[in-house]
């Protein structure tokens, strides 16, 4: 049966000003150097984004997608005024929310389109859209789905070469990812190992067992997933990884948690 619940998601889409002109110019830099850049960027949107209790992921290091309810206008305005003035590059922010995370993503990157190209030199820290208000979140705004392999490391890393264990993984994670946008509006995301991380919209238990199927069948790989709701992503996040850990304990591949100060971890039937 459907959950009744409601998500209500604010995804935030960031993007380097110029970026690609900017390595190039006055003449190609060094790939380490920009990997360097790209990642410690990353590290400090992670840490900043982190402490309101949203969650950020890599897309192409040049793009990043955060879940950002929890963060208010000053919050985004503080974030690109510190990035601004610790990196030799500038950061654009498109906001968007809606009931389905891709949707909420379409919103977010259509305001940084409206005003420009990602490679125009003239387009510098635009700030597009707007955070939910308060009165307009709840307590079961997000639904965050924790994924992983079953017996990775038994199956893929203490087996095969890294390399080759990666594209095992990385083909289930593709698979999974793709399923998930197509079929329910959903984005996952690698979230390193053998785990990725998809934010939902409210999704049945037999919706995910059918998203497991999918990935067993056309990718061979196995998964299980810890499914947990919350006021932020880290809440919801963190019900999600307890739920996966009792899909460990109990050899099952469904968990959702409940919630409550004492969360129940509810064992997904396909009845």
């Amino acid at each position: 049966m459907h959950s009744t619940n409601v998500t209500n998601v604010q995804l935030t889409h960031l993007q380097l000003d110029n970026y690609g002109p900017w390595t190039v110019t006055p003449e190609p830099r060094r790939e380490m150097d920009l990997q360097t850049l790209q990642t410690r960027l990353f590290a400090d949107v992670a840490q900043f984004v982190g402490g309101y209790g949203g969650y950020v992921f890599p897309t192409r290091y040049d793009n990043l997608v955060a879940v950002t309810n929890g963060l208010d206008r000053r919050a985004h305005e503080s974030l690109q005024e510190s990035l601004g003035n610790r990196y030799p590059i500038t950061v654009s922010l498109g906001i968007g929310s809606g009931r389905r995370p891709a949707d909420a993503l379409d919103e977010a990157s259509t305001h940084l389109h409206e005003a420009g190209s990602a490679q125009d030199s003239d387009r510098t820290e635009v700030f597009g859209g707007d955070p939910l208000s308060k009165t307009a979140r709840s307590d079961e705004d997000l639904h965050v789905a924790h994924f992983d392999v079953d017996d990775a490391t038994g199956v893929y890393t203490d087996q095969l070469n890294e390399y080759d264990a990666y594209l095992a993984i990385e083909r289930g994670y593709a698979a999974l990812a793709r399923y998930l946008r197509e079929e329910h509006g959903a984005l996952a995301f690698f979230a390193g190992g053998d785990n990725v991380i998809a934010v939902c919209p409210s999704l049945s238990d037999q919706d995910y067992h059918d998203a497991i199927d999918h990935v067993r069948e056309t990718a061979t790989v196995d998964l299980k997933v810890g499914v947990g709701t919350g006021y932020t992503a880290q809440e919801a996040g963190m019900k999600a990884k307890h739920a996966l850990e009792h899909c460990r304990e109990a050899g099952v591949p469904v968990v959702r948690d409940r919630g409550g100060e004492n969360p129940k971890l509810q064992i997904a039937s396909l009845s």
